[in-house]
């Protein structure tokens, strides 16, 4: 079989047991991997209704064909697992290298369930499985933790993904990391590991996996750099090659695209020195040392910062993405550039989710600048906004499980209810702090928060933000989006799966991804097939929900963030978004019932391969 490994890797950590399959043609050709291969395996081999943190609950580590195979942008792997934040489908992907070195020590995909007596680290060499011991491991930054293996394997070229503190402690927060400053990092699953004992899962290898075409991929990596040099998203590139995902910090204020100060203000409320200051365009000239890429990245979007100046001197960081910058910036009203990178290497280090980090933080200085907390109840720290010098202590009380640290670690719903107050400052989906774009800007992103198996995402597919761009009298129209926005999930569940990077929707040439895939693979794909490989996707994220018992009602999304009441003055003023109209268009387009979100027997029947959906949704099917 072309561009896979060929072998799917299965471990128990209560019996220390693991165990090889194969990975059939067949579920490779219609699940691909990623996301999409990683739900297959969990819904077949997860019992429902487990918890997140229980025995029998998995946490799976999954590559696909586009990693280690050559297609330029082809450097992402999936985490995913159940999430101890929604209750629900949880996957994550991330950067580095790390997907690609997982494959070539022989394995698509690794699936780890039980929990270990003590800490271990996995480590997989040439296709050989060994459990080491990581008691000396336990409680280790990230960076510590990965000096620390290499130094005892003799090799520096490792791959590792592991967990920092805030896996340890069970945060809902936990990311789970690799290449130091890469992380998987929203939904909890370094919180999955953490209770497994798993710090760390390490691999080493040099299996040649082999695609089928290899001419051909070369050819469509010549069409993909010209592409992002000349096409018409030249500008784009640009943009990101030189200053990364932050290079739209300030005209994303200014546009409403952008949180200011916990969702409730607008670009009104900064001056020109409190936003400056923080985006790429400034800080490089301080602070880079140096570009990094991912695997087989044309873009190369990461920097390595030196800051040697202000209250909170790095020897060295990674430069903060945009989410970061959003999170840590303008969501608190905070103008130091140090601070923003002091929080997100504490962030790195410890192995937490900025995105969760700086909006449970918004959250806690809302309600502290509301009289809901006070001063005594955050250990003495004044979380007034803007004031950077309480935003390093807060996010270091957080980091280090000190004092508050231990409650606000839950994540901002969690430290409301253990408070019992402060809901009405919750800005959430699902229970999950949201994302640095705005859906009052672009609308499309209201459903896919709400109602995509894993709420709270941005880059999930569907609308999305580009929806953003279009003249108000389009995007704030709620008629006939559902064709689109499915689309839009096609597109993207096709991408995760096959291990691309989402800046493959501007960087590769459109159609690129299928082409791609039958040159990594040999499989011949039809538009209605490859059509079919994004509703497989997306259908079998949706199920493991469905049989957790998750049905439309029980999805959430706090009203602030889509214009309920709608802001009196910005950018998005006066603006409601109507999102239940934009889900009964989506379901409608999908073939699922509106009323609760399930997915019609007939749709299944069509899609193929779901015989275990099926079985379980409608179980007096013929």
């Amino acid at each position: 079989m072309f561009g896979y490994a060929g072998k799917l890797l299965f471990i128990d950590l209560t019996s220390g047991k693991s165990e090889i399959r194969p990975l059939d043609e067949t579920t490779a050709k219609d699940f691909i991997g990623g996301p999409s291969l990683g739900a297959k395996i969990l819904y077949d081999e997860m019992p429902p209704h487990v918890h997140a943190f229980s025995e029998e609950s998995m946490v799976g580590f999954v590559s696909g064909p586009a990693n280690a195979t050559g297609p330029l942008l082809g450097g992402r792997y999936t985490v995913v697992s159940k999430s101890p934040v929604t209750g629900g489908w949880n996957d994550a992907n991330s950067g580095g290298h790390y997907g690609a070195l997982m494959k070539k020590s022989g394995f698509d995909g690794i699936f780890v369930k039980g929990i270990s007596q003590k800490p271990v680290y996995i480590f997989v060499d040439n296709g050989k499985v060994e459990l080491r011991d990581a008691s000396g491991l336990w409680g280790k930054t990230v960076s510590e933790t990965e000096r620390i293996i290499k130094e005892e394997l003799n090799d520096q070229h490792v791959g590792i993904a592991l967990i920092g503190p805030a896996g340890e402690n069970l945060s809902n927060m936990a990311a789970v990391m690799n290449d130091t400053h890469r992380a998987a990092g929203r939904g909890g699953t370094g919180a999955v590991m953490g209770s497994k004992k798993l710090k760390a899962l390490v691999v080493r290898g040099d299996l040649n996996i082999e695609p089928k075409d290899r001419d051909s991929i070369v050819t469509l990596n010549k069409e993909t750099v010209k592409w992002e040099k000349e096409g018409p998203v030249a500008p784009v590139y640009k943009m990101f090659t030189n200053f990364g995902t932050g290079g739209s910090y300030e005209s994303s204020i200014y546009a409403g695209d952008t949180s200011v100060k916990n969702w409730a203000g607008s670009s009104l409320d900064m001056t020109e020195e409190q936003i400056k200051p923080l985006t790429p365009q400034e800080m490089d000239l301080r602070y880079k040392k140096k570009k990094y890429a991912c695997n087989a990245c044309s873009i190369g979007c990461g920097a390595i910062y030196s800051v040697g100046e202000g209250k909170w001197p790095l020897e060295e960081t990674s430069r903060p993405e945009y989410e970061t910058l959003g999170m840590f910036g303008s969501q608190l009203l905070n103008a130091s550039a140090e601070a923003v990178n002091k929080c997100n290497w504490l962030c790195n280090e410890y192995g937490f989710d900025t995105i969760s980090m700086g909006g449970t933080i918004a959250w806690c200085m809302e309600n502290y600048s509301n009289g809901v907390f006070s001063a005594e109840e955050l250990d003495g720290i004044d979380l007034r906004w803007g004031n950077s010098d309480g935003i390093v202590e807060i996010t270091e009380r957080i980091c280090r499980h000190e004092g508050v640290g231990k409650i606000l670690s839950k994540g901002s719903l969690g430290a409301a209810r253990h408070f019992g107050k402060g809901f009405e400052a919750l800005v959430t989906a699902s229970g999950i702090e949201i994302p640095q774009h705005d859906p009052r800007f672009a609308p499309g992103l209201a459903r896919t928060y709400k109602y995509d198996p894993t709420p709270g995402r941005h880059v999930k597919g569907g609308l999305g933000i580009m929806s953003g761009n279009a003249p108000p009298d389009v995007k704030y129209n709620y008629s006939g989006t559902g064709e689109r926005d499915v689309a839009g999930v096609i597109s993207t569940e096709l991408t995760n799966a096959a291990g691309f990077c989402l800046f493959g929707d501007f960087g590769l040439p459109p159609g690129a991804v299928a082409r791609y895939l039958t040159a990594v693979t040999g499989f011949e794909y039809s538009e209605d097939e490859v059509n079919k490989l994004g509703l497989r996707s997306f259908t079998m994220r949706h199920a493991f929900n469905l049989r957790e018992g998750l049905r439309r009602k029980d999805f959430e999304i706090s009203g602030r963030i889509i214009g309920d009441p709608p802001m009196k003055e910005g950018p998005n003023a006066g603006v409601t978004i109507d999102t239940e109209q934009l889900a009964d268009n989506f379901y409608s387009a999908l073939g699922w019932n509106v009323s609760d979100g399930v997915p019609k027997l007939e749709t299944l029947q069509n899609i193929g391969r779901l015989e275990n959906v099926i079985k379980d949704l409608y179980p007096d099917a013929n």
